[in-house]
């Protein structure tokens, strides 16, 4: 038997810039209140997220919101894109403060006689100081990686609950696969019994008897497979709930199907404003900008000031002067020479190689987001179209077929045959309404997952466009 199925930033509110303030108190607070408002957005708006009932959901009926909250909280793809984000705002002390004060000890064991006695020790601390500037670019760089990784933490909650949604609505289809397979099987059963009365009555054929055992043969080998789907199934969507492969997952709510609302030019607009990919490109090219002014800033020299201390002991002599055993203190000042003028047009170079790296990236990315939407929206559209044939039209007429089939072979106009080949259609058609709901449902969730918002009902398109 055929079947028509395959079972099987807020813009990082502060830019973290330094403003060329020295490292303290004030970069502190800075990191403190972004970390701070940030961690608020992440959780969706001060609040911390609460998981669904794990008992509710292994009784049921489950709602796939339920199933977005717990992997929300429990996935570990978002907690490690999380901790990444956290980390990288943590760097921003690390990387925009001033470097390390060195301090310098030395020890004589044979002293060096100098008029006022003999040195024993000397000490000295010494602080760069970055040409002024260089740190808050320095600073603006870490701010850039930082809303890198945020479109990073939004790009892996986006991806799980796509991940999440795909596998609701294909243990959806599985499990309703089952059920038209049993009542498939009772029906079947039926006309087995017809057509062995119909064979004992000389009005069917041994071949007819052959073909309703053969046809729930059929029916037994689909309903260990799909058995065995659901299991795996079952596995992946516990694993995206950071559950055990095994536990139980209650009766699924039927997916709702509702229409798209917009053109396929507005969805192109709503990608190219929320797509991760395209933001971490975008970002990407203004941190190309940030490096090409710090390899310029790199090519300045840095300052270095310093004290020192000289440790003098007694004059082992028989008439001292008056200031003898007087330690001596003193002050130092440096400067690095950027002197090697190949090494910092290099340096330049590269930067402005990363920049333009970065814009073909971005183009790629958008003609690729736009060659898959254009794709998603063909297919999402057609599933609309097999589902309303199959739910209007083919399915009411495959049964009603069915009844007509039967009615006419009990009264002999009708060959056995004919009966069981409208049972195959009926069936082959339900299984197709099935498998098109969740084939629409999972191509409209990575639809909406490419054009970063939902797309059923009531679509703002991006500021200063207007929905065709």
């Amino acid at each position: 038997m055929k079947h028509h199925c395959s079972i099987g930033d807020t813009k990082e509110s502060a830019s973290l810039q330094r403003n060329n303030l020295p490292s303290g108190t004030g970069i502190i607070l800075v990191a403190m209140v972004i970390l701070f408002f940030s961690t608020i957005d992440v959780f969706a708006g001060g609040g911390e997220v609460q998981s669904a009932d794990d008992d509710a959901i292994q009784a049921g009926p489950v709602r796939l919101e339920d199933l977005i909250d717990l992997a929300y909280t429990n996935n570990p793809s978002i907690a490690q894109a999380r901790e990444a984000w956290r980390a990288t705002v943590e760097d921003y002390r690390v990387a925009a403060g001033y470097p390390d004060p060195q301090i310098m000890l030395t020890w004589f064991p044979e002293p060096i006689e100098t008029r006022l006695g003999p040195q024993d020790w000397n000490a000295q601390i010494t602080q760069v100081i970055p040409f002024p500037g260089k740190l808050s670019k320095v600073g603006k760089l870490v701010a850039q990686e930082a809303r890198i990784a945020r479109l990073k933490l939004d790009k892996a909650v986006k991806e799980t609950i796509l991940a999440i949604k795909s596998s609701y609505y294909e243990l959806w289809y599985i499990r309703q696969a089952k059920a038209i397979n049993q009542h498939n099987s009772e029906l079947l059963a039926h006309i087995r019994k017809i057509s062995e009365t119909a064979h004992a009555q000389d009005r069917a054929t041994l071949t007819d008897v052959v073909k309703a055992q053969s046809q729930a043969g059929q029916i037994q080998y689909d309903s260990l497979l799909l058995e065995e789907l659901e299991q795996t199934e079952v596995a992946r969507l516990n694993g995206l709930l950071d559950r055990s492969p095994d536990s139980t997952i209650g009766a699924l709510e039927s997916p709702v199907i509702a229409p798209l609302a917009v053109d396929v030019q507005v969805i192109y607009q709503l990608a190219e404003a929320n797509q991760e990919e395209i933001q971490i490109a975008q970002v990407g090219i203004e941190k190309g900008d940030t490096q090409v002014s710090l390899a310029r800033f790199q090519n300045m020299p840095d300052f270095k000031v310093g004290f020192f201390y000289v440790s003098i002991g007694e004059p082992d002599v028989a008439m001292p002067p008056e200031d003898a055993g007087r330690d001596a203190i003193g002050l130092q000042a440096g400067i690095s020479i950027p002197l090697w003028f190949g090494k910092n047009d290099s340096r330049v170079a590269k930067a402005l190689a990363g920049k333009s790296k970065a814009r073909a990236e971005r183009r790629l990315r958008l003609n690729n987001v736009r060659t898959e939407i254009r794709t998603l929206f063909f297919k999402s559209r057609n599933a609309q179209r097999i589902v309303t044939l199959y739910q209007t039209d083919l399915v009411p007429q495959a049964a009603r077929s069915m009844e007509l089939a039967e009615t006419w072979y009990r009264e002999g106009e009708a060959s056995f045959t004919d009966f069981i080949e409208s049972q195959s259609v009926w069936y082959n058609f339900q299984l197709a309404l099935a498998r098109a709901t969740a084939d629409y449902g999972i191509n409209l969730a990575k639809l909406e997952r490419m054009a970063g918002t939902p797309l059923t009902g009531k679509v703002t398109p991006p500021a200063g466009k207007e929905q065709p």
